[in-house]
Formats: C-alpha cells, structure tokens, sequence
C-alpha cells in the first residue's frame, strides 16, 4: 500500500510534527510494509528526522527567464499551475493521503492564496489522481476570509473520512455547511505520543512553573496592530512571570518552536531590566525541537500555563493542570474536557490580576485538578485506540482489534 501523509511537517512546529509522529507510529506498527510518502513544506527536514520519503508541497520556482517574468506578470498563476500538476503526478502514485491532525483548517497569519489554497489544490489532485483522503482528528476553524472557507469547505468535502480533535471543530464545519452527520469527534493525536519517564527530583522545594511563549501578534498576518499586539501580550506576561519569582517560585519558559525564541528573548529582556536581586536567575529558558523535548521540560514544572496548544497539550499528558491563554477555541475545548474550564483565557484580553488570583487557586486545588486531568487524557488516549480500529478497517482494509478480548 502507498499512503502520502499531508500537512505543514518540517517547519519548525513542534506540535504539527507531534502529529506526523503519532500517525508515522500507528502506519509503521499497523501496516509495515506499506510504503509512505510526506508531503510537506520542508522534506529535507522529515527525511532526516524521521527516515520518511519525502516531497515539496509547492515545486522549485521557475529557473527560466521566461518563466520568471511570467510568473510576476501572472501573480504566480504559472507556478501555481505547474504545481497542481505536479500533485496530480504525486497522487497517482498513492492509494491514500491523510492529512493527520494539525489545525488543518483555519487560517491563522494565511492568505486564501496561501496554505488554504495549497490544501484544495492538494485534495483536488488527491480526487483527480485517484488516491483516497482522510482527515484524521482535525481541528478546524476559525476561517476568517470567505475565499479561504471555500477552499477548505471544498478540500474537507473530497475526504472519504474526517474526524476532528474536538466538539468545536465538528460543529464549525457543520456551521459551514458541510455534511458531518458521519464524521467523529476523537482527540488531538498528540495525545498518543508516548510520555518520557519522570524526571524531576519527588524532593524539590521551590514550585517550578512552566509559562509557555508565543510569538503572537493577532489573528492576521500582517496589520498595523500586530506589533501592538505582541507588546502588550510580552507585558503581561513578563508581570506574571516577575510576580512568580516574587513569590519564590522558579519558571522554566517553553516554546512551540523556533518562531518563539525572539517572544523569549524579548520577554527575558524586559524581566532582567526589572530585576535587580538576581530573582531572574531562577529563570530555565532552554530550547526544544519537538513535543519530547517538550515534555521533558515540563516533567521539570509542577504546573503550566500556555498560550500555544500543544503546550497546553504536553502538560495535561503528563498530569498537569494547565491555564490557558489561548487564541482559539481548541485551548478551551482541552481544558473543559479534563475539569479546568475555569482556568481558560483569550491571549489578547486575559487580565493579569485575575490570572495571579487564578493560578494562586490552582496550586491550593493542585491534587484534585492533578486526578481530573489525568482522568480526562486517559479518555483521550482510550479514543484514539478506538479511532486506530476504525483506520484499520476504513482505510487500510485490515481487521479491527478485539480490544474486549482476555
């Protein structure tokens, strides 16, 4: 069997590869023999870190002049072009594509010329080349242009199976128009990575928190408030983190990539110009390249709180109550499915007061939110079970497993 796997892997993001890695296990367990393809933005970057055939996304840009200007006369229609071809050609060769997990379908910092317009083209060559598509615990939405919603509507429509991470991207899709009288509700694929062993000291005395950082600045790409957008976030977030180390407390900063590692340096810049009693030293900021990595960092923590999903993520999987700061519904969705629903905030609107307040509720309720959380990833993890029998039979024409079985 040739199965193409689908989506924004290489880049930089780690919570997109978690999502490559967790589908790479099930193929490589399920069905070994099969021969599998990543079509992603950067395959250099896939094939050395996980082994896997891979291919571009979008081809090289034209090499002749001719092309060249045609490609700036044209809008790079041309280009475009030449690249739907070039998946056709790449579809043929499958029998299937999934496209595994990931925010697939939205359109956070894109142009419906850019990643929503790649993912119809893609679907359409996956339709036209005769391969089957799937996508396989999505999360979808927000769309905010109509021309994007058309595309990725579109794009969802051509799957043989759509399953999504939560309620809330089910139903977007649903308020869009399409048919999800079929598709299910499961939860993040990232849920089935494994956990790394615990790591920290059982003696340590000082409360280690994990704050996650993100590079936001707005829904958009590009706009004249990003930039404003992203101080006053980096402002608040360093008054919390000042006010953790008043409290005696240790932070260990976490990323979700390498886009994040400018948010840190500016948030450690405006920490250090305040602090004059070395409290800043209290202060981990290592860097990480995947969600084990991750992970491993926040085993050294004994609670989170992140702006990035997967950040969120990697702390409930590893037992800790989390507070979010989020910029979409997903975040709240994870926290209201282990217990937290209280502890969810907007990134933009979060007041840092109330965050103080909130956290200082957290740590007196630790244990009963701690047995909470790790009740609802066990739901999480026996879903994902359950959505690998339904794989299995759906997709890959294998039998399901007797889980019920002695």
């Amino acid at each position: 069997m040739r199965i193409g796997l689908f989506g924004q892997f290489g880049s930089g993001n780690t919570g997109n590869d978690g999502s490559l890695e967790a589908m790479l296990a099930f193929l490589r367990r399920t069905v070994p023999d099969a021969q599998l393809l990543c079509i992603c933005p950067r395959p250099d970057v896939v094939r050395r870190q996980y082994g896997l055939d891979a291919v571009a996304i979008s081809g090289d840009q034209p090499q002749s002049r001719f092309l060249r200007l045609a490609d700036s006369a044209f809008k790079q229609m041309p280009r475009r072009i030449g690249d739907f071809f070039a998946a056709i050609r790449v579809a043929r060769k499958l029998d299937l594509i999934i496209v595994p997990g990931t925010g697939i379908l939205d359109d956070f910092c894109e142009s419906p010329l850019g990643w929503p317009s790649v993912i119809f083209r893609w679907c359409l060559a996956a339709r036209l080349g005769g391969a089957k598509l799937a996508f396989v615990s999505i999360g979808a939405g927000p769309i905010r242009h109509p021309l994007s919603r058309i595309f990725m509507k579109s794009s969802a429509r051509m799957a043989c199976y759509r399953s999504y991470r939560d309620p809330s991207s089910r139903n977007f899709m649903k308020s869009l128009g399409l048919d999800v009288a079929r598709d299910r509700v499961y939860s993040d694929l990232a849920f089935g990575l494994s956990v790394p062993d615990e790591s920290r000291l059982s003696t340590a005395s000082v409360v280690t928190v994990g704050v996650g950082v993100m590079a936001y600045s707005g829904w958009k790409k590009a706009g004249s408030d990003g930039e404003a957008i992203y101080r006053a976030y980096l402002m608040k977030m360093s008054d919390f983190v000042v006010w953790l180390l008043a409290q005696g407390m240790a932070v260990r900063l976490l990323t979700g990539g390498g886009v994040d590692r400018q948010a840190v340096g500016d948030l450690l810049a405006i920490v250090n110009s305040g602090q004059e009693d070395g409290a800043s030293r209290r202060i981990v900021a290592e860097e990480m390249s995947s969600l084990h990595d991750l992970m491993r960092q926040i085993l050294q923590t004994d609670l989170v709180v992140a702006t990035r999903y997967h950040n969120v993520i990697c702390a409930l999987s590893t037992g800790r109550p989390a507070i979010s700061l989020g910029y979409a519904e997903k975040s709240d969705e994870l926290l209201i499915r282990t217990g937290l629903a209280e502890f969810c905030h907007h990134v933009e609107t979060f007041d840092t007061e109330a965050l103080k307040t909130q956290f200082s509720s957290m740590l007196e309720r630790y244990q009963e939110l701690e047995r909470s959380v790790r009740r609802g990833v066990e739901t999480f993890r026996t879903q994902l079970m359950e959505q690998e029998d339904l794989l299995r039979e759906k997709l890959l024409g294998l039998p399901g497993i007797n889980r019920g079985a002695a």
